[in-house]
This record gives C-alpha cells, sequence and structure tokens, in this order.
C-alpha cells in the first residue's frame, strides 16, 4: 500500500486487507514520509496485527511507481497488488482473484469490477468492464487499478513499475504484463475506489493526455507493442486522444477538451463517440457559463473513457 498523507482514508483502506478472509496475506504499507498522523496510524495497526502488515516504513521515496517496486520487492508471495490508501477491498476480493491464478497457471493477471466512492465514503457509481486483451489495453481502455491482481513473475518480468511515468503509470504495466501473458476479466466486484480533489485523476486532469501521448510515441519502437500498434494504430490513437479529452474536460479545459474529442473522432468515430454526451458537453462548455452544471455532471460520475456500464 503506497501512501501520502491520506491519514483521513488509510484506516478503513488498511482495514479492508486485514478484513481479507484469504489466510496467507503478507502486507506492506509504505509511506511517503507523511506530514499528517499516517505513522501513528500505520504503527498502531503494525503493533496490533503484525502477523499480517507485517512490515511498514515513512520516509521520502521518488513518488507512488518507486514506493510500489520497493514494496513488491519485498513479496513472498506468488501473487501480488497493490491498494492505493484511499482506496478499499471488498470482502473476499483476494480469496476470489486467487483462486482464479491458481487455477490457470498461464494467467499474469487477473482483474475484476470496481465501485466508486467519494470522499466520505458514500457509494454513487459502479463499474463494470470486459473480457479485454492486449489490444484493448493499448487502446487505453482502462481497467480499475484497485480490481488487479498479479502473479510476481509477470510483474518482475516485465520490469515492474515504470518510474518515468507518474499518472498512466498502472495502464502501462498492465499493458506490458498483457503482452506477455494472458489476462482475465472476472465479473465480480472486488475495490471501492475513491474521487476526492487531492486524487491524482481530479487534482492532474489535464496531464494524463501527455502521458498516453508519450505511451504512443513508445509503442512503435518497443518490440512488446509494435506488431499490436501497426495493425491498430487508428483505433489506439482514438483512445490515447479521448482519454486525453476526457480528463481536460473533468480539468475544465473545455476547448481544448473539444479538440482532442474531435482528433479521436477523426481517428476512429466509434471510440469518440463512446462518449458523444462528454464531446456535447465540452462543445457547449466553451460558449455557455455551464460550470455549475459541469459539476453536478462531473463530480457524480466516475472514469468512464473505457466504454464501462454505468450504474
Amino acid at each position: 500500500m503506497p501512501s501520502y498523507n491520506q491519514a483521513r482514508y488509510l484506516d478503513k483502506a488498511i482495514q479492508s486487507v486485514l478484513d481479507q478472509d484469504y489466510p496467507n496475506i503478507e502486507f506492506f504499507v509504505m509511506d511517503g514520509g507523511s506530514k499528517d498522523d499516517s505513522a501513528e496510524i500505520i504503527r498502531k495497526y503494525h503493533e496490533s496485527h503484525s502477523e499480517r502488515l507485517v512490515w511498514w516504513t515513512s520516509e521520502k521515496d521518488n513518488g507512488q511507481a518507486d514506493a510500489i517496486n520497493k514494496g513488491l520487492k519485498r513479496a513472498k508471495g506468488e501473487i501480488v497488488a497493490w491498494l492505493n490508501s484511499d482506496d478499499i477491498y471488498l470482502d473476499g476480493a483476494v480469496s476470489k482473484a486467487v483462486k482464479v491464478l491458481k487455477e490457470n497457471p498461464a494467467l499474469g493477471l487477473v482483474y475484476g469490477n470496481i465501485k466508486s466512492m467519494d470522499m466520505d465514503g458514500q457509494v454513487f457509481n459502479e463499474i463494470t468492464y470486459k473480457d479485454w486483451k492486449l489490444k484493448d489495453l493499448m487502446a487505453f481502455r482502462i481497467i480499475g487499478q484497485p480490481s488487479v491482481f498479479m502473479r510476481r513473475e509477470a510483474f518482475e518480468r516485465v520490469g515492474g513499475m515504470d518510474t518515468t511515468y507518474d499518472l498512466l503509470l498502472d495502464p502501462l504495466l498492465f499493458m506490458r504484463i498483457a503482452a506477455q501473458y494472458e489476462i482475465q476479466y472476472i465479473d465480480q466486484f472486488f475495490a471501492v475506489a475513491r474521487f476526492h480533489p487531492e486524487a491524482k485523476n481530479v487534482s492532474q486532469a489535464r496531464k494524463y493526455g501527455d502521458d498516453a501521448m508519450k505511451i504512443i510515441e513508445m509503442m512503435p519502437n518497443d518490440p512488446d507493442f509494435r506488431e499490436a500498434f501497426q495493425k491498430n494504430r487508428a483505433k489506439i490513437l482514438a483512445g490515447a486522444y479521448k482519454l486525453g479529452a476526457h480528463y481536460l474536460l473533468d480539468g475544465g479545459a473545455y476547448a481544448k477538451s473539444f479538440g482532442w474529442y474531435m482528433h479521436s473522432l477523426a481517428y476512429h468515430p466509434p471510440t469518440a463517440l463512446e462518449e458523444l454526451t462528454r464531446l456535447v458537453f465540452a462543445f457547449f462548455a466553451m460558449f455557455l457559463p455551464i460550470d455549475g452544471l459541469k459539476r453536478k455532471y462531473l463530480d457524480r460520475r466516475a472514469v468512464n473513457f473505457a466504454g464501462e456500464k454505468y450504474s
């Protein structure tokens, strides 16, 4: 569990791991030197649950990817995952994921569905996915990270988290695993992701497109992705622009968001039109004073740039 200044949410996140019914859990909390009460909260749980929360630290690191890499290097188990300290696991999530991975040795990764909650813990949405493969992930079909469980061998084989990315580091990791291993969707809810003003997908919404374009530039030259990129170039580019447009709209950059939606539409219309409502919203937001409507529409939503089903 990577964490930084998340004392408000940390109790519930840690407890959701400790409450899992799977017996063999080895749990590490990697705090980045928080200035709030995080260290005291973690220490309390370590003292009372050291058989599960086996190690923790609170020290400066080089960001989320660095913390995850350091934590998972300590892992002894065959199956690994990370849970951000503002999210929670649902009951039985670990057991369900481990069962599928044990029964299917060829799998490198499994993922399930997630629910969305606000900063006060109120669930306001459910997101279900589909059985996506490499070409889908390369087109920026985004899997809800809290629902992902990986084989440790797969995580290590692809080099772990790429620390040169700050926002799309987990989608890139999942792409790399999908290029080397089979992956499988499990149609069950595994976790709840929290949306709040300090979360990166809110506070840094305008920067997601930059990471997407950086990944796009890498794909034609990377042996893991070259062939799939050549075969699916238009759809992949459309997906990247749609993702960037989605976050730009959330960040209030209406004109730029509409422009990115138009790029997506030009490359692959069906991909762009998956977000027709948001595309239209971006257009009118350039001309009308609709910030109040924007808040009502956007603030009660979960990420939907991947064609998920809404409740």
